[in-house]
Order: C-alpha cells, then structure tokens, then sequence
C-alpha cells in the first residue's frame, strides 16, 4: 500500500470517528436506514485466469470500419475513472436516506451529509476498495486517489497496461475526419473483483456533446418576418421573475456551478453581458472560473485554457452558461467550474467529480452536455447516477439539459435519426432535474403584436407578458413545421420531410427538445448506439407520480420540465456575448441584435438552476433534488384541471400558475432505416458517422409500422415538455408550503 493511501484511510477513520461524535442521531438513527460498515464484496482470491466482462462498455464508433491501428503500448492513460458499487441492502439504504431527506415528517428531512459521512454510511467497503487499489498498482497503475464519497478510483497508466490488465486494446480510430482512441471490446477483469465494481467510466476520447444549436436564418413562411430575439429582461418578464427581482430576490449569497471543459474566451463577455442587458446594478453577483482539485491524492483537474479540436467552441457552452445563469439570479456568484479532458476521461466530468467530493459542494449545479444511454455505455450511467446521488445526498440541485434530439439521442448531430427512441444518459438519473426545451408559438398564432413591443427598452427588452408555447422543434418531422409549410402530412416522399422545402430550410435535422423513457441505463446494447440486448431503464422514481400523462412504465422518464430552448426556426433565439471569432462568436459590440445567437437546452437548464437559486436564498438552504418539490406542486394545480394553465392561453392563463401545460405540438424527428421509424423510403437513413446520407423522410415512431409519433405533447405531463413551463414568482412563493408539508 502506497504512503498516500495509507494516510488517506487514517484520515477516512479519523473521519469516521468525528463523524459518531458530532452527528450520532445521523449514524444511529433507525428511521435513516443507514448501515455502519459496509461488508466486503470481495470474497475469493484474485485468479486472474477466470475473468468477468464488463458488459456495455465500448463506444459504437469502435468498429472496424473506423479502425486504424494499435496504439503504442507507451501511449499515456491518465486518470481514468472506477466505478465502484456498494451492497445491495447498502444501495437501498442510500435510496431510503435520500427520500427521507425530502419528507417533513422525517427525522432526517434536509440533514444533508458530507461526502466523508456519505462514505461512512454508504460507501463500499475499505477492505474492498484497498484490494481493488491493490491489484490495480499490481498492474503497474498509480492510484492517483480514491474519492471521499468512496465510489470511484483515479488510477493513471498506460495502454500497455490497460491491454494487460482489463484484457482490451485501446486504438487509433478516424471517425467524420476526427481522430479518436478507444478500447475495441469490453474490458474484462478478475471475476473475484466484478461485485465490487462497476466499470471503468471511460476509455476513450469521444466527448459528449454541448446541448446547443446556433442560431440560423430560417426563411420559411415566404414573406419572411421579424426575429425577436430574447433578452434577460424578456426572460424576466415571460417567466415571471420581475417581481422578485424587485422584492430583493436576485439569488444573492447564492453559489451556481456551471461544468464545463473549457475555460471562458473572455471574462469582459460575461461584464459586457451583464451591463448591455442591465444586470449589473445587481452587485452581489460575480463571476469566477476555477479548477477544482480532488480533496486528496494527486490533481486530475489541469486548466483547459479554450481547448481546439474536438473540444473547439466548448467556451461558447462555457459563456452562455455563465451569462443566462446570472440572467436569473443576478446577484448569484457564477462558478464555471472546468477541468482539462483527458484521453479517457471528459473534463467536465472530473470537474464535477471533485466538487460533490470537496469539503463544501455548492448549492447549485447546471450541465450542459450529454450522450444517450446506449452510447454512455453501463459504467458510464452508473457512474453519473453515483455521483448525483451523492450530490443530492450532500443537499445539491443538479440540473441537466435533457437534449436536442427529440427522443432521438443517439442521433445527436445527424440529419435524420437511425438509431431509434433513447434518452441522455446524462440527464436521465433519478437524482437529477432534466430541463427540455420549448419555442415561443405567437408566430404560430399570428399573435407576435400582443407579446412583443415594437421597440426595445434601455435593457433591451420587448416582451409584455408571458407568450403561449409550443414543443421546441426545428424538424420537419414536426406537426406544427408541416403545418406552416402547407402540408398535413409529416413522413414519406409526398410529405413534408420528402419536400425540397424542408431540406432547402435545414429542417432535415435531428433538431428538437429532447424527451422520452430511460431505456438503456443498465446492461449491453446488442446493436450499437440502440436500446436492445439486455439494456434496462432507471426504474421510475417515487417522485414521479400524481400528474395526469405520467406514463405507467415502470421507468424513470424525461424531461422533468422546460423552458424556452427555440434557436430561431419560429423568429426567436436568445442573445450571448461570445467574442471568440474563431470559434463561431461575435463581436460584442453595438446593438446586441448583432451578437452571437443561440438556443438548446443548453439555455434553459443553467437558466433553471438560476431560479432554483432564489429558491435557495428564499427558504434559506439548499434543497437536494427539486423533483420532489415540483411534482408535488404539479400534482396539486393539475388536480383542478389544467385549462386554466394551458400555455396556449398565453396571457389569458390564470395568474396563480406554477406551471403552464403546454399542449400544441411535438418533439418527433425525422427518420430513416427501420429502427422506430415509420414512413420512410426505401433505403434512407442519416448522415453522422459513416452512416447512410441521404433521405431520412421517415418520421420517429413508437411503433414502425404505423404512425405513433415520439413524442406528441398532451395535457399534464407529456415526453415533450414534462410537467411544463413556470411562472418563477408563483414557484417560490408556493416552494415553502411544499417542502415543509404544510
């Protein structure tokens, strides 16, 4: 055993000692179901001839096709993620704490846990984790640190050395012109070890992918027609934050992470914002970058600077956030917390790692990125689950952009979906708020005049009041594009996405608010990058019940809620200050009609984190997972109806809405091949990665071989938009009575 694990594991019972001394009610308490001391997993000798797999764990473009060699043995493997998992009875007690820190009537209601007292009560056995480090320095690796919530190992090494130890090859790939590494089949390692281990999280370079869309001039509806792009005094208006803003709640003494893989281009963006938009009278506010170091053992987080290659433009993903974050909580101090990748592991992934582990985790976190489930791979889920479940455990909100893709996740980036219905693995743990998107539907309407003002206040602003919403969705695939193009059909060569109209506007696109069942958490896609074989979803959380459209699944099902995500296609987007030129920005000068537009979820989960702060700064601390609190909320407005909510009232909604339902339109994509997709012709299929590049005229489909569109948006919660959008002053003023059970 090395120096550094020998003092990490006295620090760990010293820690362990404190913590009976200090918080006994914690450890002892039988309403927690807290177990002291997990028991070992490992129980047989290390026999390294009689190996497990572990299943699910190589990346869909590892195939022979993209395949260009062996790497060299010497090729450098750095901090690379184990995922470790604790005893069954361990994982249910955890589960059980977790409710009861949500419940009024329990003794342990918001008695948030450190990550060392996470460790103590819920963590894997020392012994276990000392053999696992054991064999992985037998190997030549270096653990480079275990974290203090106890479930992952950074261990460093080479390719040689993961080939001769987890028994895989680790090679050069070209995939769409790009250069990868990857492991070529699942890693395999001692049977004796396989109970205590999850996976190792990664053991490639291909990165997830930011939830955000450029804005671009659409020409559809052939006169064309004036863009209102949104402003954060149109955010505060629309959703209703003004009036806490003037009563003091601006998210002050309030701490937002944003996790990214980049640093800022310039940190003048994020002032210029914020005076342009006149924000900056709100002094509290601030605005750092940091890179978080583990709590103990060697530092994985190198600073990024502003990565090139595949990571280029990850600091447009970092300003936006840092910006429409501090629009809804202008007094909030912005962390943009980022960590350089490494060629197994994703930066943003380390940052966030080494904040829920740190002594003080903040309050709040926003994550822009994902990848589905079928292609995050089992240790990759597995670990993101973890590592929310600790962070809500500790009393963090997370919150997660829910995808651009529709119910077509696997197709990120594609002109037309092939791989069928799948969610972001990133986003669809029961631990975390998964926030979709929505578009503005006064173009829609022909109602732009009662919701915008001709002219622009000081700030920039032009809407007057809240604006009646529709599905976020710039596919051709979806209902209310085809309807706006003349056409009632969506699918096939005589409908809409057979048009020379739908591929002259770009809407020849896997392009929409991502929603839909969590269908591959666990177990091993039998087909690349497809919810089948032996994948499982998350089943469906105690919290998500009580709403009218909540599908009786079994499985946990996304998004939770959304906000506006449009980039333009209805004539409206949001505005950011990003100077980088050469990476897709603007300059930041003159009228800010001219400056970088955008839109995503990228936008509405930093946003949604943003008013979750001046819910924090109301009741007073932080709340651990929001999804308790909202659907119970839900469950008490939709109980009387949703009529009087209906976000196609618009302004004529009832002014006690918390949520408004929103019911015109849909998230389904355009399609091709025979994977969920109904309509399609012969033959078609989507460009991304080697696959077929033509067509993709199909629609996206619960059932191929009639129209079931994935998904239609309905009263109460549906897979387009969740529970809805909110009215934020009717959400904090009702938070209180909520979380306290009153």
């Amino acid at each position: 055993m090395s120096l550094t694990r020998k003092i990490g594991f006295s620090l760990l019972c010293i820690a362990g000692f404190i913590l009976i001394l200090a918080f006994p009610d914690a450890l002892l308490s039988q309403d927690s179901g807290a177990i002291r001391g997990s028991r070992s997993l490992i129980t047989e000798k290390i026999d390294e001839t009689r190996l497990a797999t572990l299943a699910g764990n190589t990346h869909p473009q590892a195939s022979a096709q993209n395949d260009r060699g062996l790497v060299p043995d010497n090729l450098a493997m750095e901090h690379m993620m184990l995922q470790l998992q604790r005893p069954a009875e361990q994982e249910q007690a955890a589960r059980q704490f977790i409710d009861q820190l949500h419940d009024p009537k329990s003794a342990n209601f918001h008695r948030w846990l450190t990550a060392a007292q996470f460790a103590q009560q819920y963590g894997p056995s020392q012994q276990d984790v000392a053999t696992i480090s054991s064999w992985l320095e037998s190997h030549g690796f270096t653990v480079n640190a275990v974290s203090a919530g106890g479930m992952a190992i950074d261990f460093s090494g080479t390719a040689g050395q993961v080939r001769q130890a987890f028994h895989t090859q680790i090679h050069n790939l070209q995939v769409n012109g790009q250069q990868h590494i990857a492991n070529m089949s699942d890693p395999q390692i001692p049977a004796a070890l396989r109970p205590a281990v999850a996976g190792v999280v990664s053991m490639h370079d291909f990165a997830p992918h930011a939830m955000q869309r450029r804005h671009a001039n659409y020409t559809f509806n052939s006169g064309g027609f004036t863009s209102q792009a949104v402003a954060p005094a149109d955010l505060a208006t629309i959703y209703n934050l003004s009036p806490l803003f003037a009563a003091g709640t601006t998210g002050k003494g309030q701490t937002i992470a944003v996790i990214e893989d980049s640093d800022l281009y310039s940190d003048s963006d994020w002032t210029t914002f914020r005076t342009t938009f006149g924000l900056s009278g709100y002094s509290s506010g601030s605005l750092t970058t940091i890179h978080p170091a583990p709590a103990s053992g060697t530092n994985n987080c190198a600073d990024p600077g502003v990565p090139r290659g595949s990571s280029a433009g990850d600091d447009g993903e970092a300003i936006l956030d840092a910006e429409w974050a501090s629009a809804a909580a202008p007094g909030a101090t912005i962390l943009v917390a980022a960590c350089a990748s490494t060629r197994a592991t994703f930066g943003g992934f380390i940052a966030l790692q080494n904040l829920v582990n740190s002594p003080q985790p903040p309050a709040i976190v926003s994550i822009s990125y994902g990848q589905c489930e079928a292609e995050n791979g089992a240790s990759g889920n597995a670990a993101f689950q973890s590592l929310y479940q600790q962070a809500v455990a500790e009393g963090v909100s997370v919150f997660v952009s829910a995808g651009d893709e529709g119910a077509a996740s696997c197709d990120a980036g594609a002109t037309a979906a092939t791989h069928g219905i799948g969610v972001s693995g990133w986003a669809s743990t029961p631990y975390n708020v998964a926030v979709g998107g929505t578009d503005f539907g006064d173009v829609y309407q022909g109602s732009t005049g009662t919701y915008w003002n001709s002219t622009n206040t000081s700030t920039y602003g032009s809407a007057i009041s809240y604006i009646p919403e529709i599905a976020w969705n710039d596919s051709c695939a979806g209902t209310l594009l085809a309807s706006s193009f003349g056409y009632s059909t969506t699918y096939g060569t005589a409908g809409f996405c057979g048009s020379s109209a739908a591929s002259r506007n770009g809407l020849l696109t896997v392009g929409a608010g991502s929603g839909g069942p969590s269908g591959c958490a666990t177990g091993a896609p039998s087909t690349g990058g497809v919810v089948s074989g032996s994948c499982q979803g998350y089943d469906k959380p105690a919290w998500q019940t009580g709403v009218t459209g909540i599908p009786g699944d079994g499985v946990r099902d996304i998004p939770d809620l959304s906000l506006f995500a449009g980039d333009g296609v209805w004539g409206h987007y949001y505005v950011t200050c990003w100077s980088d030129l050469r990476n897709g920005g603007a300059p930041c000068t003159g009228d800010p009609s001219g400056w970088a537009g955008a839109g995503g979820t990228s936008f509405s989960s930093p946003i949604m984190a943003g008013i979750q702060a001046l819910v924090n700064q109301v009741v007073g601390g932080p709340q651990g997972n929001p999804n308790y609190v909202y659907y119970q909320l839900a469950a008490q407005q939709y109980a009387s109806g949703s009529s009087a909510c209906n976000s196609s009232n618009g302004n004529a909604a009832d002014s006690g809405c918390m949520f408004y339902n929103v019911t015109l339109g849909d998230n389904d994509v355009n399609c091709g091949g025979t994977q969920d997709c109904y309509g399609a012709a012969a033959g078609s299929g989507g460009g991304r990665g080697g696959r077929a590049s033509q067509g993709g005229n199909g629609a996206l489909s619960t059932a191929s071989q009639s129209y079931s569109p994935a998904y239609g948006t309905a009263t109460g919660w549906n897979f387009a938009t969740g529970l809805g959008t909110i009215n934020a002053y009717n959400l904090v003023q009702n938070w209180t009575s909520a979380a306290s059970g009153q």
